[in-house]
């Protein structure tokens, strides 16, 4: 028989990767729910809730606070996009892989990049954000709150500052940050920021949370040129999503979105600070249980994601055949390092619905079985 001819059972995961994580089985059910219209009234109800429970979680007013149909990338890209055009100056903080890709858009947007960067496992320091703009007029400065490549949370009042006081708009992407760790939209001046569905909020992947201040939606307004995606532009996105009369744009997922409604419910159910709180503990655990395997963090303390933890692996552990062992013994993933990390850390994930002490026990617990 063909692989395909077979019913579709993969093995039950215990999810502890860059993501997605372990969605609870209430957002299971959820996208269970029989199929409706993207058009129908009840569906625009759940597009209601859904940009209500956004707002609540991205602790912010924003009108045009909405989920854009794709991953968290789509996201990234909405933001640059719609705020860039050709010849326009934009300041991007790199400190691993997502900095760059930010970097990637930048030009093809037709923008003049200017960049600045920080070693991998660093983050980015104010000072160097200071002097950049004393040698550029950028429109926008961009930065990754939350590194997934490397486990680097990165303090953004004092840049947030620096930014506005240059008349910039302030960019971040927190698709790993988002529900995970503190992130207060309004109070600390962010004007566009993304996320993504699979990571801290624990639903499916494919879909990207986005909001954008006054401010980012005037400079969308003063555009001069037409947006370059015709699906990413917020011209006409905005119109399904916050338009008196729901102009059709596109058909929305409707399953991920019902999805994504019960996992915006059980983030307000356990509340943002409890939920904050419980990331914290479950990454001081991990510690407590890695580091007598010999295992180092890789990011100095106060530097350190809760949810996505780098570690240096210990002498002679490899790397493949370790996390082999882990996914086909005791179905368990982690992630491995990317770029000059390749082999040389693992990336741990304790995100959303995996973020317990019950994972963090089955790791630790297969781990002294293997070494």
């Amino acid at each position: 028989m063909e692989s395909y001819q077979k019913e579709l059972n993969p093995n039950t995961r215990v999810l502890m990767g860059p993501g997605p994580s372990d969605a609870h089985p209430r957002v299971l059910k959820a996208m269970s729910t029989p199929l409706i219209g993207h058009l129908d009234p009840q569906f625009l109800e759940v597009m209601d809730d859904i940009k209500v429970m956004t707002q609540k979680t991205f602790q912010t007013k924003n009108h045009l606070t909405f989920v854009v149909s794709a991953p968290g990338s789509a996201g990234m890209e909405t933001c640059l996009v719609n705020l860039l055009e050709p010849g326009d100056e934009a300041l991007i903080c790199v400190n691993g892989v997502f900095g760059n890709r930010m970097s990637d858009i930048v030009e093809r947007c037709g923008a003049k990049l200017v960049r600045i960067d920080a070693p991998w496992g660093e983050a980015i320091h104010p000072d160097q954000v200071k002097e950049a703009l004393k040698t550029c007029k950028p429109k926008i400065v961009a930065i990754v709150h939350a590194e997934t490549s490397t486990g680097v949370l990165q303090p953004l009042e004092e840049i947030s500052k620096l930014t506005h006081n240059a008349g910039a708009l302030f960019v971040v992407d927190a698709v790993t940050s988002y529900c995970g760790t503190e992130l207060k939209v309004d109070d600390w001046g962010i004007d566009a920021i993304y996320t993504g569905s699979q990571k801290c909020l624990s639903a499916p992947p494919g879909l990207s949370p986005v909001s954008f201040s006054e401010r980012a939606v005037a400079a969308l307004d003063n555009r001069k040129t037409k947006v370059q995606s015709w699906f990413l532009d917020l011209t006409m996105v905005k119109n399904y999503w916050a338009g008196a009369k729901r102009a059709y744009h596109h058909t929305g997922p409707v399953s991920a979105m019902f999805a994504l409604r019960e996992a915006l419910r059980l983030v307000l159910e356990e509340g943002l600070e409890n939920r904050f709180a419980r990331h914290s503990a479950t990454h001081e655990l991990l510690k407590e249980g890695l580091e007598p395997l010999g295992f180092e963090f890789l990011v100095k303390e106060g530097y350190r994601l809760p949810m996505l933890n780098a570690v240096k692996l210990p002498e002679g552990l490899d790397d493949v055949a370790t996390r082999s062992r882990l996914l086909n013994e005791y179905n368990i993933e982690v992630g491995g390092g990317l770029g000059d990390f390749a082999g040389k850390i693992w990336r741990i994930g304790l995100m959303g619905n995996s973020s317990t002490a019950n994972h963090v026990n089955q790791l630790t617990g297969a781990l002294k079985a293997i070494i």
